[in-house]
């Protein structure tokens, strides 16, 4: 009875009734099972509530496969957006048709951790009238935590999804493994679209991307390549003068102090860096040794010596070829972790602090062991910041791996074209003509030399360099500025100027 008198009370309130009168249009409304679908791009794009001068973002696990983005972009421009801001976590060569989006307006500003290809070569002679904001991976979400960088419409590739929009990146034929990156765009983009190849029955389990992340879905055709993310900068080296110093570095490592049970492991993208776990495995098993995890971009190398007992876990934030996005679909010890888990300097505990021993790779290093894996020779963009700077910064050891000499283009510089990577982070370089080390870790230097190996200055390499390819002529710039260097906590390290024709 008195909840009867109560709610008597209630309808009598002149506002009340009109409230009642609108919630009684919506409680006959259609039921949400299958809301999310859509039946074409354009009408997600659409229900997305995308408008001019917003930022949408990408993934890269995909790599030089990806499908998504140009997809996307092709739709978008058809519709008549414009001026947008595009956030995806890298850019390939395969993103080449983003040029004729800049050039009509589609596009007016880019965050990326890099650009390659005939994008970078047109960016690089002053494309885009903003410059391109290049960060490391760990400090795009810094970006994105930060503020900066706020995502409104995430569109994400999967290979599949059930129809409420749990996924995950192995299940499918475009199987590109860890969504690492696309995480953090689901986690905090005001819209998420998911791109799927495949919608599979509910509940889609284990899932990566979750139901209360998504908004819509589109069935589309082909969201990637999966076997193009192998490609390049991420296939096993044959190469001789490479495979020689991945030995030396896995003589560097066995010898440096850290190649001790338990420890921990990352090699960067490039031949000579991925190539080095495999002269690693003969001196773990000579010692006994046996590595806690391996990080980062995982390899089908690190997977041969995760099943081989050698390395405990992995925890992967990007598969860098089927045999490892294969491996995280049927193994609990290999590890999907998030970018912000990988390597945010302002998360709450980032992996890449955990690290023991990381392996990179280098366009130029110079005197200072300031790293360039940006700009090459010529200027012009080539490469990407990646999680250089996140890992070199964070590990107990970070090795360059680099030849002396380029054909007739010296390696070893007096000062790099662009630092992405300051020379405080470096401790060691390795190359095919001798190793250095940072006159910052004398007990490094004498550990290296304890253990046989034949350490020189960095000036007798750059001398050595000289001698083999002379001077080299300087790069001629404009004053214009095409790209800005974050490094991994946002602050400002370099910028790079527009190539004189």
């Amino acid at each position: 009875m008195k909840q009867q008198q109560r709610l008597a009370n209630w309808n009598n309130n002149a506002d009340v009734r009109l409230y009642q009168e609108a919630s009684k249009a919506n409680l006959q409304a259609a039921k949400p099972r299958g809301i999310k679908r859509c039946d074409s791009l354009q009408e997600a794009i659409r229900r997305s509530g995308l408008q001019d001068g917003m930022t949408i973002s990408f993934h890269h696990a995909f790599r030089g496969g990806d499908l998504t983005l140009n997809q996307v972009m092709a739709a978008i421009a058809e519709m008549g957006f414009r001026n947008l801001t595009l956030a995806s976590s890298s850019l390939s060569d395969c993103h080449a048709p983003l040029v004729e989006h800049i050039r009509h307006g589609v596009v007016s500003r880019i965050y990326t951790s890099g650009l390659r290809g005939p994008l970078a070569e047109e960016i690089s002679r002053g494309l885009l009238k903003q410059p391109v904001q290049i960060h490391s991976h760990g400090g795009r979400v810094n970006l994105i935590t930060s503020g900066e960088l706020k995502i409104d419409v995430a569109f994400l590739g999967v290979p599949s999804c059930d129809e409420f929009g749990n996924a995950n990146g192995y299940s499918g034929e475009a199987c590109c493994g860890s969504l690492g990156y696309a995480r953090v765009d689901a986690e905090s983009a005001d819209k998420v679209v998911l791109l799927t190849e495949a919608i599979v029955p509910y509940p889609h389990h284990p899932a990566s991307l979750l139901q209360d992340q998504v908004d819509l879905i589109v069935q589309l055709e082909h969201v990637g390549d999966a076997d193009k993310i192998g490609a390049d900068a991420t296939r096993m080296t044959s190469n001789p003068r490479e495979l020689l110093i991945a030995r030396r570095a896995a003589e560097v490592i066995a010898a440096s102090g850290y190649f001790t049970a338990g420890f921990s492991l990352q090699t960067g993208t490039g031949g000579a860096s991925l190539a080095v776990t495999r002269f690693l495995e003969d001196k773990m098993r000579a010692r006994g040794v046996h590595a806690a995890f391996a990080l980062g971009g995982i390899t089908s190398t690190m997977v041969a010596l995760h099943e081989k007992g050698l390395i405990g876990k992995l925890l992967d934030v990007q598969s860098f070829d089927r045999a490892a996005a294969t491996s995280l679909a049927r193994n609990p010890n290999h590890i999907e972790i998030s970018a912000n888990q990988y390597a945010n300097v302002s998360s709450k505990g980032a992996a890449v602090d955990r690290l023991d021993v990381v392996v990179l790779s280098a366009l130029e290093i110079d005197t200072g062991f300031n790293v360039n894996v940006l700009t090459g020779s010529d200027g012009v963009i080539r490469g990407a910041s990646g999680g250089h700077c996140d890992t070199a910064a964070a590990a107990r050891l970070a090795i360059i791996v680099a030849p002396l000499v380029r054909g007739r283009i010296p390696t070893l510089v007096e000062e790099v074209t662009t630092c992405v990577t300051p020379g405080a982070s470096i401790d060691i370089l390795v190359t095919d003509h001798g190793i250095a080390v940072n006159p910052a870790r004398p007990e490094l230097a004498q550990r290296l030399r304890d253990g046989g190996l034949n350490v020189v200055s960095i000036e007798w390499l750059y001398q050595r360099a000289l001698l083999l390819t002379g001077e080299p002529e300087s790069i001629a710039f404009t004053d214009n500025v095409v790209a800005v260097v974050r490094y991994r906590d946002g602050s400002v390290i370099d910028v790079v100027h527009q190539v004189a024709e």
